[in-house]
């Protein structure tokens, strides 16, 4: 079977590469990228690194490299079909059946990319004859240099409808039509698409021309539309088009973000005052697909929106696409522009600083929703304060990832509790004797309580059974060393109050980063070189946790040890917020945070009397 370069282009861009990898290797983020002992030799110290952005995993110690086919191959010992159809399968990708068409198609594809290229000459080169004079003085109105004009491609379509024909003429007319240059029409001579307007190549990843978007110059034609981008064609898909990717891909990498602008004509504005990372859809709404691909290039993209209620509009729909694909790291940032402004005159009017400044002030993808949502519509009744919780709900019931529903849930119910059920305050006590008028009126009538907050995480963090709770953790941890490889993330947030035993979950997980040998007698050695000393069996006498126990059951022990960490990373955590939920008269919430201790402590008790 042949596969054509651009189909597994395709398979490559859709496959996220430290996934694949990290379900056999344990990967360490790294900056922008990821690192871990190398799988393909013994190694102690990390020389394999995984770059999503780049598409390939490189190790410094043995040499050995490749994309994610060629991992398939080497580490899983698949052969090239089986490891291009594991890939595909999960990409929603299907492999091209054996078809002797298929080359004829590549080489039609090749055919249109040269059909484009020599339309964007074409167009260059008009835009300095007279006829471009409009498009020359449009371009000097935005002020672009010289330098951004070439770099974009600037071109002139001229106004006759069969130009384009009669300068390509070593195309046939079906190629001309299949490449969306010229329009065909029933019973019609098929007329130019692109007429008396300035043209911009639109291109691929790879730089090709794929597409043009052209600017109407006659003002006095209102009713054709201002831009006019190519359409859907072998080569061009709106869908899976980010404007400007194949320049912002690099420059993202140098600076870190990328920034997603509503139209073309703001990129180029971005980019002639020096922001370079820059993108833009093709005239509608970010679709999943370009989520998927400003995410490999960075974990949080900047959009960019103007100020008015289109603009809002625009950053709803952007966040309703993104909830249902967000997971952990991965989100969106969002800013606006002031009102009636667009990058452009931002810049024109104030400086590339103010654009700077509104870039770094954007926001969260939780706090736009929550703003969006809130100022929707008046909320002057109970009922209308109830209609924005089922809609912040409606939301969070979109979000595939569980944890990160989960911490949706709490956030926006939390932003709600505190908007919808504010404090209230307690009416001034009126004096009774005139001689005590002066001591009422300098302080509060009413001396708020202590915060039972403290309280509550005074109780979950600083008992001695909490303290056993850690010490038969880490002798657990210890005995079963195994254990530490799928509990390193949730012992890493873990809280403990005492200073010793903290510093030991510390010791085991640097253990682990640094891929030491996991077995008890190399944990304890790790443990007495930094000084610290595991806790001894006499610790655990009448305390009845199966993996302290020599003897017992591994399995039994095992998942009793899960049930204890899960309870000493969590325990804490939803006390916390039990707390926080009866302050702010959250009564379900509590229930529900109530319920899910209580089932992590009969779980764990369940266990210990096994």
């Amino acid at each position: 079977m042949s596969l054509s370069p651009q189909w597994l282009d395709e398979l490559r861009a859709r496959i996220t590469l430290s996934a694949v990898i990290g379900r056999t290797t344990r990967l360490t983020k790294a900056g922008h990228e990821f690192k871990a002992c190398c799988p393909f030799h013994n190694e102690k110290s990390p020389s394999f690194t995984v770059n999503d952005q780049k598409g390939f995993y490189h190790c410094f110690g043995c040499g050995a490299h490749g994309d994610a086919i060629r991992w398939m191959t080497d580490q899983r010992g698949l052969s090239f079909m089986d490891a291009v159809k594991e890939l595909a399968s999960e990409a929603g990708l299907e492999v091209p059946a054996p078809d002797p068409r298929a080359a004829k198609i590549a080489e039609r594809q090749s055919g249109l990319h040269d059909v484009m290229q020599a339309a964007q000459d074409w167009y260059r080169a008009q835009l300095e004859t007279p006829g471009g004079a409009k498009a020359r003085e449009y371009l000097a109105s935005r002020r672009f240099d010289a330098h951004t004009m070439e770099r974009f491609g600037f071109g002139y379509a001229p106004s006759g409808r069969q130009a384009l024909k009669g300068a390509l003429s070593q195309f046939d007319e079906a190629m001309l039509i299949e490449a969306g240059m010229r329009i065909a029409v029933d019973d019609k001579e098929p007329y130019d698409r692109f007429r008396d307007r300035l043209t911009m190549p639109i291109q691929d990843a790879r730089g090709r021309v794929i597409g043009f978007a052209a600017r109407i110059l006659d003002a006095e034609k209102k009713d054709a539309p201002k831009y006019l981008n190519s359409p859907d064609t072998p080569l061009f898909d709106k869908g899976r088009t980010l404007f400007n990717l194949h320049r912002a891909g690099p420059a993202s990498r140098q600076s870190g973000r990328i920034v997603v602008v509503e139209g073309q004509m703001d990129v180029v504005a971005l980019a002639a005052a020096g922001i370079d990372e820059a993108v833009a859809p093709m005239g509608t709404a970010l679709t999943e697909r370009q989520l998927e691909m400003l995410w490999r290039l960075v974990e949080a993209p900047i959009l960019c929106f103007d100020g008015d209620s289109a603009g809002q509009r625009a950053a709803m729909r952007a966040i309703t696409r993104a909830l249902p694909l967000l997971r952990p790291a991965h989100t969106l940032r969002i800013c606006r522009l002031p009102t009636g402004m667009d990058p452009d005159d931002l810049i024109k009017q104030q400086g590339v600083g103010a654009l700077e400044q509104v870039l770094s002030g954007a926001k969260s993808l939780v706090e736009t929703l929550w703003e969006n949502e809130r100022d929707a519509m008046p909320l002057t009744t109970p009922e209308d304060k109830a209609g924005l919780k089922a809609r912040l709900m409606a939301h969070v019931d979109t979000i595939a990832d569980p944890d990160i529903k989960a911490l949706y849930r709490r956030e926006l119910s939390e932003r709600f509790s505190e908007y919808a059920f504010p404090a209230r305050q307690a009416p001034p006590m009126r004096p009774r004797g005139g001689d005590r008028t002066e001591r009422f009126s300098r302080q509060p009538a009413v001396q708020p309580p202590a915060p039972e907050t403290a309280r509550r995480l005074q109780r979950a963090t600083g008992s001695g059974r909490r303290d056993n709770l850690g010490a038969a953790v880490i002798a657990g941890l210890i005995r079963y060393p195994q254990a530490l490889v799928r509990h390193a993330e949730a012992l890493a947030r873990a809280a403990l109050p005492d200073r010793e035993q903290a510093r030991m979950i510390d010791a085991l997980l640097d253990h682990l980063d640094h891929g030491e040998t996991l077995e008890t007698s190399a944990l304890v050695t790790t443990l007495a070189a930094k000084g610290l000393t595991p806790p001894s069996d006499e610790t655990f006498a009448g305390i009845p946790y199966p993996f302290v126990r020599s003897g017992a059951d591994p399995q039994s022990a095992l998942a009793s040890l899960d049930s204890a960490v899960l309870m000493l990373v969590e325990g804490p955590e939803l006390e916390a917020a039990i707390a926080a939920a009866t302050e702010r008269f959250d009564f379900e919430e509590q229930s529900r945070l109530r319920q899910r201790k209580q089932e992590l402590e009969n779980r764990l008790k369940a266990q210990h009397r096994s």
